[in-house]
C-alpha cells in the first residue's frame, strides 16, 4: 500500500474530516456528518482507493 495522498490533501481531508465529525458530535448536521472519518482515515494513513484504482497521486516525486 504505496502513500498516493500528499501534504496539502491530507491536511485538508483531516481538516474536513474533523469538522464534519464535530459538526454531527454537537447536532449541527445529522447523523451524516459523520461519514467524515472517511476523509479524516484517508488523511491519516495518506492512502485513498479511488486514488489507486483512478490511478491519482497527489504525493510529491522524491528523487
Amino acid at each position: 500500500m504505496t502513500q498516493n495522498v500528499g501534504g496539502i490533501d491530507r491536511i485538508l481531508r483531516i481538516t474536513i474530516g474533523l469538522a464534519l465529525i464535530a459538526a454531527a458530535a454537537t447536532g449541527t448536521v445529522g447523523w451524516w456528518g459523520y461519514l467524515g472519518v472517511v476523509p479524516l482515515l484517508t488523511g491519516l494513513v495518506g492512502w485513498c482507493p479511488p486514488y489507486a484504482m483512478l490511478g491519482f497521486n497527489t504525493c510529491s516525486m522524491k528523487k
